[in-house]
């Protein structure tokens, strides 16, 4: 298994759900292969720089106040399986709606991107299977647009199956993989083309930091585009709160599974000693924030060792587990500002859940 970085959170697992209602039974592959290669297993990787990181993080966060774990360590081989459940649920609504808008508002997506103005390199940050973004690959090649794929993710290996799919599926496509983190990425791309660019960022991925963070994350974004670049971003909107925790408290249990998975992990990789049994899944939505949080809750009073070092807790206290956020039209469009973006316009899914934004760098 080839290393990878460890900047992988609940959206960027792209396991979403592929079949023959989307025309992309092909693409199952890629997700097979994305499973076998993006386990943040430190252990199966056998790099100790990741483990000692691993390490590091799950202490530091253990011993702060309140205690908190990164999500992005949800993904080992279980959580994987896992979270692939939870993508099949019938409560987990986030895929299915921004797959309908890639599929049945594709025209209208280039439109908003001013395709028909000239050649364009379109920039998909965290692209994975491109299981959404190939839709309008498509319509473009059709169209006879001049464009560019360059698909960006932390694993050489599925970029090199996704080049190799794409290109029996759109045949001709010009696709030019980039490994490493966004940031990073992009500026090489930045530095190499003068070309017209629009970047995308979907699943609402922008959710998965507090609002702060967003605005620093689209500012950074914002500074490395020229003007009259695009960016294209998901957004899951507020509704009704049962909605949306129906989507993070599955009947099943597999969202509880899957927070209370990194705890075994943590006993796993790092030697540590929770009585998983001890901690039980809450799930909270705050519909004036729009914050919706993971915590697992300890239900007793209880030590946990890591490391030599004795971690108390108190019966009741949680563990910040992860945040998907929320947004609503005003909150959209304070980040656009926020980051220097001008907003162009906005297509939906039929129910109106999740949004797809254009924005124009200034």
């Amino acid at each position: 298994m080839l290393p990878v970085d460890v900047y992988i959170n609940r959206r960027q697992a792209y396991l979403v759900l592929i079949d023959n209602r989307y025309g992309l039974d092909k693409m199952l592959k890629i997700n097979h292969i994305y499973l076998e290669n993006h386990h943040i297993s430190t252990t199966q990787v056998g790099n100790a720089e990741l483990l000692d990181q691993f390490r590091r993080d799950v202490t530091r966060g253990l011993l702060s106040q309140p205690k908190r774990l990164d999500a992005k360590y949800f993904y080992d081989e279980n959580g994987d399986a896992l979270f692939q459940a939870i993508m099949k649920s019938p409560d987990y609504y986030l895929t299915d709606c921004e797959l309908e808008i890639f599929k049945d508002r594709t025209a209208q997506l280039a439109q908003l991107l001013h395709i028909d103005q000239g050649p364009i390199e379109l920039i998909e940050l965290g692209a994975g299977d491109a299981s959404k973004s190939i839709h309008l690959l498509r319509y473009l090649a059709n169209k006879q647009i001049r464009f560019r794929y360059i698909p960006i993710d932390i694993s050489a290996h599925i970029l090199r199956v996704l080049s190799q799919e794409l290109s029996q599926q759109i045949p001709g496509i010009q696709i030019q993989p980039e490994t490493g983190e966004y940031f990073d990425s992009l500026h090489r791309v930045t530095a190499k083309s003068t070309c017209r660019k629009a970047v995308l960022f979907l699943g609402s991925n922008i959710g998965n930091m507090e609002k702060n963070q967003a605005a620093q994350f689209l500012r950074r974004l914002h500074q490395m585009l020229q003007p009259g670049d695009f960016a294209l971003i998901g957004f899951d909107l507020k509704k009704n709160p049962q909605t949306i925790l129906r989507a993070y408290q599955d009947r099943a249990g597999l969202t509880s599974a899957f927070n209370l998975n990194l705890l075994q992990r943590i006993n796993r990789e790092l030697g540590a000693d929770f009585e998983v049994k001890k901690f039980q899944h809450f799930q909270n939505y705050d519909p004036l924030s729009g914050a919706c949080r993971s915590f697992l809750i300890s239900v007793d009073d209880q030590l946990v060792h890591l490391n030599g070092i004795s971690i108390p807790f108190s019966a009741n206290e949680p563990i910040d587990m992860e945040i998907s956020q929320k947004f609503s039209h005003r909150d959209i469009s304070d980040l656009a500002f926020r980051s220097g973006f001008r907003r162009v316009g906005a297509l939906y899914d039929q129910k109106q859940w999740f949004v797809d934004e254009v924005w124009r760098a200034k």
